[in-house]
């Protein structure tokens, strides 16, 4: 990748993420972003049986979270990282790690071995997707970042559709360890016959670039694991191991977030610190959702898992679908607006859900909210990130990318935690299950409506 090309503002005419200038890099992202996703949906079904298998039932919740906080890590040493050296470093050495740590995972003899494979292969993640985003940034002029993004995007459908089912087969007339020992081998060859292909994306290096403690990054993944582990028996009561999870959890997480974090990110500044805030609402809104809904499907309407798992298909195809539209044909629309526009979606979504709750309404308007939300989403992320590179300078992009995927972690913790504590406390008064359900997606209108009010504040400079 030449100077003059990464200095463009904007693409010349007739360019695309598929001609000469761009084909090598766009091969590279989108093959690795396929990889990754086909393993991410495949573990799903796999590690409650993995769990079960080695006598470690009580323990699923930590193996489960031990993703998400790590990623978190992986994020900030990663955007560290590609700032310091260039985008390619952390990319290949996250793509290559995830592969390890599947072969980690499928030789487990004992949970804990389980569970490190799961910490380290969220490093990994962490570590690929913002080097991923880095690149992209550094990469493609104008709007061709959009186009990737949405890209980036429709990688995920067919891992989504094709992953969970392949690997419940595969579990049931083998072994879970075969899951995990085949994606790693089917992951490995062509990984590394792509990697050579985004050898010459670099871009602008910063070897003097602050860097955020990586013993901070440490406590909050850890903070981020406890909360995470905390919040997982929403619907199955309180216990003292579950309080002093969240009491050791949030308090890692008040103490040293923020560090991770845009200054005035909690007070909505405007630029950066704005757009991350506008992550931890969406992300925190949305998941929160994808977690309730299916809960109340399968608890309260008995909807059969395989009609459940349509939802999720649904919505992982909404999701793309909606990214490719903000990419092509909301590209010349402020930013800021589109965010806004998407969040209003997800705002319908919550709404719809607590409609879904009531007795008389067909189960199908819950399972649609999780579609709904995602065509939301698949608007709004996109145009966050977009934002957030706006807003930084190339010998920053690493940093915000880390930054960027902190606050979407925060935001699940965060606002998975206060809708447990809120599910758990209409369990135990008189509202019931129904009311409890109710509760719980009235209140994520809150932070979705929020986002749509302050998504101004990012505005592009």
């Amino acid at each position: 990748m030449t100077d003059q090309l990464l200095e463009r503002a904007e693409p010349v005419a007739g360019e695309g993420l598929w001609s000469r200038p761009y084909r090598a890099a766009t091969i590279g992202f989108a093959s690795v972003m396929f990889l990754i996703g086909f393993a991410a949906f495949a573990v799903v079904p796999t590690l409650p049986v993995a769990a079960g298998d080695l006598d470690a039932v009580p323990m699923y919740p930590l193996v489960a979270g031990a993703f998400v906080a790590a990623s978190l890590f992986g994020g900030v040493l990663g955007g560290s990282w590609a700032d310091r050296a260039g985008p390619r470093a952390p990319l290949v050495t996250g793509v290559l790690l995830g592969v390890a740590t599947l072969v980690v995972s499928g030789t487990s003899a004992t949970v804990w071995q389980l569970a490190a494979g799961r910490f380290l292969d969220g490093v990994a993640a962490g570590m690929t997707a913002v080097a991923i985003n880095t690149a992209i940034a550094h990469t493609y002029p104008g709007r061709l970042k959009a186009h990737a993004l949405s890209l980036m995007s429709a990688c995920w459908i067919v891992p989504s559709l094709a992953g969970p089912p392949l690997a419940g087969l595969v579990t049931s007339w083998w072994s879970w360890r075969a899951v995990f020992l085949g994606l790693a081998a089917l992951t490995a060859v062509p990984v590394l016959a792509v990697l050579p292909l985004v050898r010459g994306v670099t871009g602008a290096r910063d070897e003097g670039a602050s860097r955020p403690s990586l013993a901070v990054a440490a406590a909050v993944s850890g903070g981020a694991a406890l909360a995470q582990y905390a919040v997982s028996g929403a619907g199955s009561g309180v216990d003292a191991a579950h309080l002093a999870a969240a009491a050791a959890g949030f308090g890692l997480l008040l103490a040293f977030a923020p560090r991770l974090l845009p200054r005035g990110t909690w007070r909505a500044a405007r630029g950066l610190p704005a757009a991350a805030l506008l992550r931890v609402l969406g992300s925190g809104a949305y998941f929160t959702l994808e977690v309730f809904v299916p809960l109340l499907l399968d608890t309260v309407r008995g909807v059969p898992a395989a009609v459940t798992g349509l939802a999720f298909s649904g919505a992982a195809v909404a999701w793309a679908g909606a990214s490719w539209v903000q990419g092509h044909l909301l590209e010349h629309r402020p930013r800021h607006r589109v965010v806004a526009a998407g969040m209003a979606v997800c705002v319908l979504a919550a709404a719809l859900a607590a409609v879904g709750v009531l007795p008389g309404v067909p189960p199908v308007v819950a399972g649609a909210s999780m579609v709904v939300a995602a065509i939301g989403m698949g608007v709004a992320a996109p145009s966050v990130t977009l934002l957030s590179i706006a807003h930084s300078p190339p010998e920053r992009q690493g940093r915000t990318g880390g930054e960027m995927l902190t606050a979407q972690n925060l935001g699940q913790v965060a606002v998975m935690g206060v809708a447990s504590a809120l599910f758990n406390l209409c369990l135990a008064g008189s509202t019931g299950t129904t009311g409890a359900y109710a509760a719980v997606f009235a209140l994520l209108v809150l932070p979705a409506a929020l986002a749509v009010a302050l998504a101004g504040r990012a505005r592009q400079p």
